[in-house]
């Protein structure tokens, strides 16, 4: 018991080698003075803070001199929660007698500290470190209190630009509103709130809350209903960028593998599926909780108390490996985790810009809001914090950022009369993201225009790396690709039984998205006649010697390939009118046959393959500006048996 320590420690600090009840130690000789104090004592130990306060209370009114009455009542106001209280009651025992109990002013430092109190805490930390006692624990405890003293001091002499605004009454009530999530496409909202359950006059549970963008503003939130929500509490969500993958934490459930859980659920159509326990290894006997998953859906991070951490709460990482498991947990090491605790991460949609709470991090006090950005090491930077007035000495939690990296959302209780509320307000430039923009439509079959379930792959043509896979939706077809802008990506959608598609996005030099990319894909079926552009293609400038990112496309030829070992392609190679007939001939034939070569170099039967040179006798825009010639400028893959 916390109380019991505290008051051992007195013991040992004030009264070293004798009872607490010993009154020829004590500050005092009242009997009166000493029996109040010891009945305080014992209400203490009972967590019984008002019986403890009135009896410490009588003690000092007996003998106003009795410091050690001051102390305990002191650091019972801390218990309470009442810390104004408790700095009121140290401040007047060490005016009493200042080296009477020097831990005490770490002790009041803290409090000071929390409160917002910075000069005054930081004068406390020094007055301890002027008794020069040699206890190097206590010692690094004022020192590092300090530091945070002078970090607050200066981030309130330079405050970031700060507006915060509170959603309203679409989003907010009476009651507490917090753990905001956001769509890649800004249309969907989910929030926690905390209901009055309508069978119990007192008691509140945790029930997800959903709200779409329409018409320029936020619909009134609706409650997500079952299966999502249930008799049980539910909170600290997260969602996809395309919204429809779900994890959230849920606590002390009939299938649970630890105390608290994350359990995920996914949505078709308008319908989201029974919610699972994740299971093993993400979850284990200790807590596992606030969620925050990449814009695919394939990463998942997390803060959880397991063991091997190097603090109370730590971040933690898993992904999807090849075979669609979740890999085992990896903390984020030094850089993000601390002794203290960390909570609440939010990955944006960039995938290397972490924000998350914490309070062993150097802050303002409480829980304070930082970002770390992913280097190209793959290792998480330093820490930053975001800020005064974004960070104070109350708890800051629970952000997340749009994908433009302008705007964050997050719960707060600044508006202390509405409880917790959620508020929108603009990043300062210095901790926004990368932009990510996006793509989204329909996927649907060519010939019935009926919705299809297809995979989709972004790929970094620099870096070859996956940055995103996800699927549209089964029933509605619908689909959205989050794409991260200063990039190439090459976009394959594919579908068993289906010609596969390709897209590329050029961002490369493009911090700015205006608009996103609205595009409905049409599949074609496996038959005779049907063809693509390979957009991912690349040749150098008059030359058919293929660019090293066309590989990534070619790879994808050939897997389609194996996949369909009945099927015979065409390759046509195709120019714009640039140049003389014959040249453009030549031209176009030879860029066929090196794509023909490459594949039959990766095992592919030269009899399933044939190639010819269009030049420019086949166009698909006009040859009026250099947006159409580009058009003009393609390989084609065709199915011809």
């Amino acid at each position: 018991m916390r109380n019991l320590r505290i008051i051992i420690l007195l013991a040992a600090v004030i009264f070293p080698g004798t009872g607490l009840q010993s009154q020829s130690n004590f500050t005092t000789k009242s009997r009166k003075a000493i029996d109040a104090y010891n009945q305080g004592l014992r209400s203490y130990n009972l967590n019984k803070y008002a019986d403890a306060e009135k009896q410490f209370l009588a003690a000092i009114n007996e003998d106003p001199g009795f410091l050690e009455a001051y102390l305990v009542l002191a650091e019972v106001y801390e218990d309470a929660h009442k810390p104004l209280d408790a700095i009121d009651y140290y401040r007047k025992a060490f005016q009493m007698n200042p080296g009477y109990y020097p831990y005490g002013y770490i002790r009041l430092g803290n409090l000071q500290y929390r409160e917002g109190m910075y000069e005054e805490a930081k004068i406390s930390y020094e007055q301890y470190l002027g008794f020069n006692i040699e206890n190097k624990l206590q010692a690094e405890k004022a020192k590092d209190g300090i530091v945070r003293c002078i970090f607050s001091i200066q981030a309130k002499s330079n405050p970031v630009d700060f507006k915060p605004v509170n959603l309203g009454p679409a989003i907010n009530t009476a009651n507490d509103e917090y753990w905001p999530s956001l769509s890649a496409d800004e249309q969907i909202l989910v929030i926690t709130r905390m209901i009055k359950l309508e069978s119990y006059s007192m008691r509140m549970q945790e029930d997800f809350f959903i709200s779409h963008w329409k018409d320029g503003q936020w619909g009134v939130m609706t409650n997500a209903g079952s299966p999502l929500n249930s008799k049980d509490n539910e909170g600290a969500q997260t969602i996809s960028g395309d919204g429809r993958f779900m994890v959230f934490t849920a606590c002390n459930r009939s299938d649970a593998v630890g105390r608290c859980d994350l359990y995920f659920s996914t949505r078709e159509g308008d319908t989201w599926s029974v919610p699972r326990n994740m299971g093993k290894p993400v979850n284990t006997a200790f807590r596992e909780t606030q969620p925050s998953l990449s814009a695919d859906g394939r990463t998942l991070y997390f803060s959880s108390d397991r063991s091997g951490g190097k603090g109370q709460h730590d971040i933690w990482v898993t992904r999807l490996d090849e075979s669609d498991r979740w890999t085992e947990p990896v903390n984020l090491g030094d850089s993000i985790n601390t002794d203290g605790e960390e909570l609440s991460p939010y990955i944006h949609l960039d995938g290397q810009s972490l924000y998350f709470s914490s309070d062993g991090q150097v802050g303002l006090g409480g829980y304070d809001l930082f970002i770390s950005q992913l280097n190209e090491n793959g290792q998480w930077g330093k820490a930053i914090n975001l800020g005064y007035p974004i960070n104070t000495h109350r708890d800051e939690m629970g952000l997340v950022v749009n994908s433009r990296g302008d705007r964050a959302y997050y719960s707060s209780d600044m508006q202390q009369e509405n409880g917790k509320d959620i508020f929108i307000f603009e990043l300062p430039q210095q901790d926004r993201p990368d932009m990510v923009t996006y793509m989204k439509g329909r996927v649907f079959d060519a010939a019935t225009r009926k919705a299809l379930k297809a995979t989709f792959e972004l790929i970094d043509l620099e870096t070859r790396k996956e940055t995103n896979r996800s699927q549209s939706d089964s029933i509605t077809g619908e689909f959205l690709v989050s794409i991260p802008t200063d990039h190439n990506f090459l976009l394959n959608v594919s579908k068993d039984g289906y010609l596969f598609y390709s897209e590329n996005f050029s961002m490369k030099g493009i911090y700015y998205a205006d608009h996103p990319f609205l595009k409905d894909i049409p599949l074609h079926p496996l038959k005779a006649g049907v063809s693509i552009i390979l957009k991912n293609v690349f040749y150098e400038t008059d030359s058919f010697t293929l660019k090293k990112e066309s590989e990534i496309e070619l790879m994808k030829v050939v897997d389609f390939l194996k996949e369909n070992p009945a099927i015979k392609i065409e390759i046509s190679g195709h120019t714009d009118n640039t140049g003389n007939l014959e040249y453009n001939q030549r031209l176009s034939e030879n860029r066929a046959k090196t794509v023909a070569d490459y594949l039959i170099q990766a095992s592919i039967d030269e009899s399933r393959i044939i190639y010819r040179g269009y030049g420019m006798k086949l166009p698909v825009a006009p040859n009026d500006t250099e947006e159409n010639r580009s058009q003009n400028r393609r390989t084609e893959l065709k199915i011809i048996e």
